[in-house]
């Protein structure tokens, strides 16, 4: 197999992983938000923390490494146009994820800790749901 093909193999899995990841935790994380019941929210907030460092963290240093790899035989990154535009959107999306959605993810999961064997989940648990979704 040559090294161009395997990078693309990676590059593919490594999108598959993320997407995959981005896609399915926000399912079961709605799904386990429509049972409101507190043990359920909080292992399924857990979950969301976990996949997210291993599957999208993984997939974003896959896609990243192959993708660049792969770009230097098409020459300059900066010089090929469709290169360019989505390594800058992938990058966009980066910061959103680290700026907004990680923070809000740290601390439901705090507080999902504390919630996990009580009778109630908080408002301010829901209120941060609805400002950034806090999934992955």
């Amino acid at each position: 197999m040559d090294s161009y093909l395997l990078l693309k193999s990676l590059h593919i899995f490594g999108v598959t992983i993320f997407l995959g990841n981005i896609i399915v935790t926000a399912l079961w994380k709605v799904m386990a938000d429509k049972t409101r019941s507190p043990a359920i929210v909080a292992y399924a907030q857990r979950l969301v923390t976990i996949t997210d460092f291993v599957f999208t963290t993984g997939g974003v240093i896959l896609i990243i490494t192959t993708g660049t790899m792969m770009a230097a035989k098409f020459g300059k990154i900066s010089e090929v146009y469709w290169i360019s535009w989505g390594l800058w959107l992938f990058i966009a999306s980066g910061i959103i994820w680290v700026a907004i959605l990680i923070p809000i993810q740290i601390m439901q999961a705090k507080m999902a800790k504390q919630f996990a064997y009580e009778n109630e989940i908080p408002q301010k648990y829901w209120k941060c749901q609805k400002s950034g979704y806090g999934s992955g």
